[in-house]
């Protein structure tokens, strides 16, 4: 691949994230991983409906949104951090998308109202790169991390962004995904110093497993805690950390009645009960 090749791809970093995503779907149907548990028809709506409109739209339009209003209150900021060094400008990115989207996860499982924008991607019985962007409409459209890194953005810091963002993906990707790629480098005598670091700093599928287990009752299980998304460091830091280097038996939403699909990617627009009974551990893993 020739350098304008790569420079055209970098300024399209989209295209590689689409890229990674597909390649962990294949190999979590390579790895038949995709068989546990078989998903539902409203599972793969939620799944194609809300990562279509997160991708397709949201992203768009926050973007679009915030580039023309900082351009009309203050267009002597555009490109001000362009000379920024690379590392400072990745920091804050760390900071303004990476720690803010922490927060608001967390503030998204004590706060009922921003738990229904949330539950969609917690009502997967199933660990799977699928579910990255399952999530309800109007969840990603609140973020403030989105909505920050579109004014760094404005400010000249894309390049560092569209390097953020791959990393990141990839991260979150492999956290979600149902593929124990973890499980055996723990095995590895020589690497054991390295993963427990490696543990305290990014998502891993073990940590991230446990916050969408269904019942705090296997001992895994850590729906109240484990929220990081690039770094799980901020678990570590803000005390919301469990480490166990397992994986729960079962994964959901425990003790809430099951809603319609539309309801969970809709809300608050869409008010639909769905009168079909939540599963208990037991059905689940059965």
């Amino acid at each position: 691949m020739n350098q304008n090749a790569i420079d055209n791809l970098m300024e399209n970093p989209g295209l590689i994230v689409l890229g990674i995503f597909v390649a962990f779907i294949l190999l979590e149907a390579i790895a038949g991983c995709l068989r546990q548990p078989k998903a539902q028809h409203r599972d793969v709506l939620l799944e194609v409906v809300g990562s279509s409109l997160l991708l397709g739209l949201t992203v768009p339009l926050i973007m679009l949104i915030t580039d023309a209003g900082l351009h009309r209150v203050a267009p002597q900021w555009r490109d001000a951090l362009a000379d920024m060094p690379w590392l400072l400008g990745f920091g804050l990115f760390l900071v303004f998308d990476d720690m803010t989207q922490y927060w608001w996860h967390r503030l998204s499982h004590k706060v009922p109202v921003l738990y229904s924008l949330h539950r969609a991607h917690h009502s997967a019985p199933y660990m799977s790169v699928r579910i990255v962007y399952r999530n309800n409409s109007f969840y990603y459209l609140l973020m403030p991390g989105i909505w920050l890194s579109a004014g760094l953005v404005y400010l000249g810091l894309a390049p560092v962004y569209y390097v953020y963002l791959i990393i990141k993906m990839l991260v979150i990707f492999g956290a979600h995904s149902s593929l124990p790629w973890d499980e055996k480098l723990y095995r590895l005598a020589p690497l054991r110093p390295l993963m427990w670091l490696l543990e305290r700093t990014i998502s891993t599928p073990s940590t991230h497993a446990a916050h969408h287990g269904l019942s705090a009752d296997d001992g895994v299980t850590h729906y109240k805690g484990n929220y990081g998304n690039l770094l799980f460091f901020w678990d570590i830091l803000f005390g919301t950390a469990k480490i166990t280097r397992r994986r729960p038996d079962a994964y959901g939403i425990e003790h809430l009645k099951a809603v319609s699909w539309q309801q969970e990617l809709f809300w608050p627009l869409v008010r639909r009960p769905r009168k079909t009974p939540v599963l208990t551990v037991e059905e689940v893993v059965r």
